[in-house]
């Protein structure tokens, strides 16, 4: 099993010969695809999903109706390898697959919410979980998080609780592409506070590094 962080919010896991890479966006690094065997994308926002990506790679992509339809608008070459699952759907992309949710955060009140399943992957005995941008508790005991550490929609109180509540003995940080270094290091202190009496590790990567 192999796990490396990519820019923001993008993960790439690696499993029995399965390369999965989910949430490749306009932060992530090209070679982030190289070699995938299936995309996964949580919702349609830029920063986890471009067509650019898409294009750059054969992989089947798997994701949600809303982000299906944009990709036909952007990228038709690339809709007939679209396969769309519906939020707590089951499905297979060479790894167990089930998407957890079906809104993104709210941003502000005023503002409409989008649409966003995140997903659990089942490798072996460990599964992770990448929830896109919400807060939606997987229901189910999950061995990693990728938690998301700064964006418009989140405080660093409600980035603890969502861990804390998930109760991963492990939380990788993502969508860390919003605040800078410094504002990272807080939050990073915060999340160091909190969690490892609870015995959940926090960690965060530079792109292209592999989790260990």
């Amino acid at each position: 099993m192999r796990i490396t962080k990519f820019g923001h919010a993008c993960i790439r896991i690696e499993h029995d010969g399965t390369t999965v890479v989910i949430d490749p966006g306009l932060f992530t690094e090209p070679e982030a695809l190289d070699g995938a065997d299936a995309v996964l994308i949580t919702h349609e926002h830029f920063d986890h999903y471009t067509p650019e990506h898409l294009r750059s790679t054969h992989a089947p992509v798997f994701t949600i109706g809303a982000v299906a339809e944009r990709i036909r608008e952007d990228a038709p070459e690339v809709a007939e390898r679209v396969t769309v699952v519906a939020p707590g759907e089951h499905f297979d992309v060479g790894l167990p697959v089930q998407a957890i949710g079906e809104l993104h955060a709210v941003i502000h009140p005023e503002l409409p919410r989008f649409d966003n399943s995140g997903y659990v992957l089942t490798l072996g005995q460990t599964r992770i979980y990448h929830p896109g941008d919400a807060l939606t508790a997987p229901g189910q005991p999950v061995d990693l998080l990728c938690v998301p550490v700064s964006a418009p929609w989140l405080k660093v109180s409600e980035a603890i609780d969502f861990a804390r509540a998930v109760a991963a003995p492990r939380n990788l940080a993502i969508h860390d592409r919003v605040y800078s270094e410094a504002g990272l290091g807080i939050v990073e202190g915060h999340m160091n506070r909190f969690l490892p009496d609870l015995g959940q590790e926090y960690v965060r990567l530079a792109d292209g590094e592999d989790l260990t």
